[in-house]
Formats: C-alpha cells, sequence, structure tokens
C-alpha cells in the first residue's frame, strides 16, 4: 500500500527533472543559435557587399560649446567621404564602406568601466559593466543597436588645458562596440574621428601597428612603405596614428586628410587579398 505513493513521487520527480532539462537545453539551443548568427553577421561586414551603418553617439561628461557638436557631425560626413577614397584605391568599383549616423549628445549618467587588468574574472566584470553602461546610453540616445553594424561611444568633455588636449580609446577585437575618450574642442574634432576610425577598424578586424614605446612599426605601420626616402611619411596610417616624419620622430595627424589605410590593414579587414601586393591593388 506504500509502494504507490513512494512510485508517484518518484515519477512526478522524474517529470520534472526532464522538463528541467528540456527547458535548459532548449535555452542552451537558443543562446548558440543567436551566438552563431551573431558571429556569422559579424565575419560578413568583411565581405563589403553593403555598406556598413554605424552608429557615432557622442556622450558629454560636462558642457560642451555647441560649435564642437555642430562641427563633429560635419567632420563625420568628411570621414565618410574619406574612407570611400580609401577604399576605392584598394577596390575601384567598391560601394561607400560606411554610413555613420551620428546621436547625441546625451549626459553621461554613469561612469566609463575601466579597462580590465588582464584576469578572467576583471574581463567579465569590464564585459558586464560595459554592457550596462551602452544600454543606459543607447536608451538615452533612443538606439537601437541591433540596426548597426558597429557602434562607437564618444566620451567627451571640455579640456582643460588646449596644450593638453587627448585622445584615447578601446574595442572590442571583432567585436561590434567601441569606446572613446576625448578632451573635445573644435581644434580636436578630426583627431577623435581619427581615434575613432582606429576603434572602429579594430572591431573589424584590424591590428595595432606601433611598438610598446608609441612609435609606427616598419613597413607595417607606415603609409607608404615604398615611398624612397622612406622618411618623412605624407600620411599616418590609420592602426599606427601618428604621421612618421623619421625612424624617432612622428606627430599626430592633423585632420583627416592625413588618414591612410596601409596594405596590411586593407588586407586584416578584407580590403585586400592576402596574396595581392600593393602594387597591383593600386596603392599610390
Amino acid at each position: 500500500m506504500t509502494a504507490t505513493p513512494l512510485l508517484d513521487r518518484r515519477r512526478r520527480s522524474q517529470t520534472f527533472f526532464r522538463v528541467r532539462v528540456s527547458i535548459l537545453l532548449a535555452i542552451l539551443a537558443s543562446v548558440l543559435i543567436w551566438a552563431g548568427c551573431d558571429i556569422q553577421r559579424r565575419r560578413a561586414r568583411n565581405d563589403w557587399n553593403e555598406t556598413l551603418d554605424v552608429a557615432l553617439i557622442l556622450v558629454r561628461q560636462d558642457t560642451l560649446d555647441d560649435g564642437v557638436v555642430a562641427e563633429l557631425a560635419a567632420r563625420t560626413a568628411e570621414l565618410e567621404e574619406r574612407l570611400a577614397a580609401e577604399f576605392r584605391r584598394w577596390n575601384v568599383a567598391a560601394p561607400k564602406p560606411f554610413r555613420f549616423v551620428v546621436k547625441g549628445p546625451v549626459d553621461l549618467r554613469q561612469a566609463l568601466p575601466a579597462q580590465p587588468a588582464g584576469s578572467f574574472f576583471d574581463l567579465a566584470r569590464y564585459t558586464f559593466q560595459l554592457w550596462r553602461f551602452v544600454r543606459g546610453v543607447n536608451a538615452d540616445a533612443g538606439l537601437e543597436a541591433s540596426r548597426f553594424d558597429a557602434t562607437i561611444y564618444l566620451v567627451a568633455r571640455a579640456p582643460k588645458l588646449a596644450a593638453e588636449a587627448s585622445v584615447e580609446g578601446a574595442s572590442q577585437q571583432g567585436g561590434t562596440v567601441g569606446v572613446v575618450e576625448v578632451e573635445l574642442d573644435r581644434t580636436m574634432v578630426d583627431f577623435a574621428l581619427f581615434v575613432t576610425t582606429h576603434e572602429l577598424l579594430h572591431l573589424l578586424g584590424a591590428k595595432d601597428k606601433y611598438d610598446a614605446s608609441g612609435r609606427s612599426l616598419v613597413p607595417e605601420g607606415l603609409a607608404e612603405p615604398e615611398r624612397r626616402p622612406l622618411y618623412p611619411q605624407r600620411y599616418a596610417e590609420v592602426m599606427a596614428r601618428n604621421v612618421a616624419l623619421g625612424p624617432t620622430d612622428e606627430r599626430p595627424p592633423n585632420s583627416l586628410s592625413d588618414l591612410r589605410i596601409g596594405v596590411a590593414t586593407a588586407r586584416e579587414i578584407g580590403w585586400a587579398p592576402e596574396h595581392d601586393d600593393r602594387r597591383r591593388y593600386g596603392q599610390r
């Protein structure tokens, strides 16, 4: 008489276990499918069959001059054309590579997370904090991030001293989110957009091309490694950041007209095949 209730409890327990496992497997399958689609979408960006949509969100830490905001929008349109001209150097009939949408300014409501020290737990904490930061900014800007192939957050504050204005950037290698911190006035707009491009190309697979001291690597960090004499270079390779004037002498780019995408970077982001050299692919 006591065996039946015990058997019923065991059956209910087994049924509950099967249901729980089925739910967990369904969630896991959904996550794997989503991750697979996300990876495929990211890789498809480097096929360059269509223009990539990039959101540039201006996040202000303090009061910015209205003229700076207008200048940023105008120069972002110029950056779009500059990158299109660079793409055409590698692929004559190529479509426009990027379409930028500028959002903001929105106010900074929470501190930008600090870069991780390197451990797994630091990286996990940073990833979560960045996700919270991005979610809050997107909500304030009215941005649906899934509509864009990449999103760059330009976190700006007014410079304390014009002579010491600075720009720093960070991004997910091969990811979708980049962050640029800048002391922004009108003189810094082009340099801020140069660093924005640097971080954007990281998202597309490009690697840094400067050494531990910040100097351009030779030859991959030079915009014109075939130039004779080699120095001074006329342009700044975007992943090296500076115009190399000599082996140990460099200067920051003065404007977007200094920006150049060299052969190594072009290969990394899919603009040039691995086996072709610059002469065949239209470098000049």
